[in-house]
């Protein structure tokens, strides 16, 4: 076997060569670390450890020479930035963070180590996961490699560029309100947000702990199932949110069949819910006409396509952008030039020293949520806007489980549009929010959602159909994923050059 051909592999490929000894882990990260250095200009990357990624590697050889086996054994992934990782430093794209290396792992990374996975380094994205577009990051945009003068999406945007420009066969994002189903519509890969509580967001650095989540980001729903297995799970005991709720293996379930399901129609029985207000006017032409195609295929699968209605949509961008700024001003409260992260090297007293810490360690998004969420929670304003914003979430909420009494997954795009040009919408934020506004009602509600590769709009860019499922119901829209993508080949589409 080629070391040139290792980055073509997905997990489960990489995985099967590595037990058959067709290739090491060691050759494996080697190979990958080569090609991620070599396309540096993409941003994906923001930092390695050669020589840790290597350790880890010979130590999964050495278990898979021990007659050990598992679907991760030995295979190279990459973290986002958002995840403390120990030997690797811990921006959160920030420059508050900067040089900060952690003494412990997050527990997603900590169990993905657990199954033999080697960590190749650590991905660009948003300032502490705020933002649409990767814009956000101080360390510079990550690129779209379809399109190097777009954005790749966020706040996970290297991580679907590592993914898109196969610089890593797959990656852990993190979605607050579609930061992994927008980067993976954007750049053509596969993406799930679990429900929320279902993986431990210990470790995370936190952005607003009642809509963070982990989830992976990959080629297809069969690797993603993979990753979701070993990272999904309780950790009551470090992290209050986290869901006692017992981990289940993705990938098994997969192959479950349907009642009345044939080969040709997999998906026999399955009603799709299309909610009127995901196929609007304020969704461009070009990202309609890629998912009713998609949606067309469905029907061939043997699903049944029903209308509904989540009539509160509308009202998921102010609610958001109440509740997140709110949660962050508190979260970040932490980052004072203390403790830890950034401290001006010059100031005149105690309150100056803030400040100025603040000023320069935090970037223009992250002190515009700051000071929105520092607003909304002061006295007289608590009531009238964080306190409403939480009961139109409940209403929201309630949408959902009236939609589901009608039909088993909900269908939609993911965003309104593909990618737009690196710097379109820098001078208008509120642009830039409204690209979240079909995956926004899912956060809010807590609820399980994906983006799958669905086809191409207008310049060839990629566009993604998302798929929301009840809670707990990942497995479902896994299922649903995969059987798409057996029919269709969407997502081992890869762009020009790489």
């Amino acid at each position: 076997m080629s070391l040139n051909d290792l980055h073509t592999m997905g997990v489960a490929e990489l995985a099967t060569a590595i037990a058959d000894g067709k290739t090491s882990s060691v050759e494996t990260a080697q190979a990958l670390l080569a090609r991620a250095k070599q396309h540096q200009n993409l941003g994906a990357y923001l930092s390695f450890n050669e020589d840790l990624t290597l350790a880890q590697a010979k130590a999964a050889d050495a278990r898979i020479a021990a007659g050990e086996r598992g679907p991760l054994l030995g295979v190279p992934l990459a973290h986002k930035d958002i995840f403390v990782t120990q030997g690797f430093p811990t921006t959160a794209g920030s420059k508050m963070l900067e040089g900060y290396k952690s003494p412990f792992d997050a527990t997603v990374v900590a169990n993905l180590a657990k199954a033999g996975a080697v960590t190749l380094g650590k991905l660009n994205c948003d300032e502490f996961a705020m933002g649409g577009s990767n814009e956000n990051s101080a360390y510079g945009v990550a690129r779209n490699p379809w399109d190097a003068e777009r954005v790749p999406g966020g706040s996970s945007g290297g991580s679907a560029v590592a993914v898109a420009a196969r610089l890593a066969p797959a990656v852990t994002g993190t979605d607050t309100g579609g930061s992994i189903r927008q980067p993976a519509s954007f750049c053509n890969v596969t993406g799930i947000k679990p429900t929320y509580g279902r993986c431990s967001r210990y470790g995370m650095v936190a952005f607003a702990s009642s809509l963070d989540q982990a989830g992976p980001m990959a080629r297809s729903a069969a690797d993603c199932a993979t990753l979701l297995s070993a990272m999904a799970g309780p950790d009551i005991d470090r992290d209050s949110t986290s869901l006692d709720h017992p981990a289940e293996d993705y990938t098994r379930l997969l192959g479950a069949a349907r009642e009345g399901a044939s080969a040709a129609q997999p998906l026999k029985g399955l009603r799709v819910g299309l909610p009127k207000e995901f196929f609007g006017e304020g969704c461009a032409p070009d990202v309609l006409a890629a998912v009713r195609a998609a949606l067309t295929e469905y029907e061939k699968l043997g699903a049944t396509l029903v209308d509904i209605s989540l009539p509160r949509t509308q009202l998921s961008i102010p609610v958001y952008y109440i509740i997140a700024p709110a949660e962050a001003s508190s979260n970040l409260s932490r980052f004072d030039g203390v403790k830890f992260g950034h401290r001006a090297a010059q100031y005149d007293d105690l309150i100056d020293m803030y400040k100025k810490s603040r000023s320069e360690g935090f970037g223009p998004e992250v002190q515009r949520r700051i000071m929105i969420g520092a607003y909304v929670l002061s006295h007289g304003y608590y009531d009238a806007y964080y306190i409403k914003a939480q009961q139109i979430r409940r209403l929201i909420a309630q949408d959902f489980q009236q939609a589901f009494a009608q039909c088993d997954v909900i269908a939609g795009p993911a965003a309104p549009t593909t990618a737009w040009k690196i710097g379109e919408m820098s001078d208008d934020p509120v642009a830039n929010y409204l690209a979240d506004i079909f995956t926004l009602p899912a956060s809010l509600a807590g609820l399980p959602g994906m983006s799958v590769p669905a086809g191409f709009g207008a310049g060839h860019l990629p566009v993604g159909l998302q798929l929301i499922g009840n809670y707990f119901q990942e497995a479902a829209l896994l299922q649903t994923a995969h059987a798409f993508q057996q029919a269709t080949d969407w997502h081992t589409k890869t762009p020009e050059g790489y």
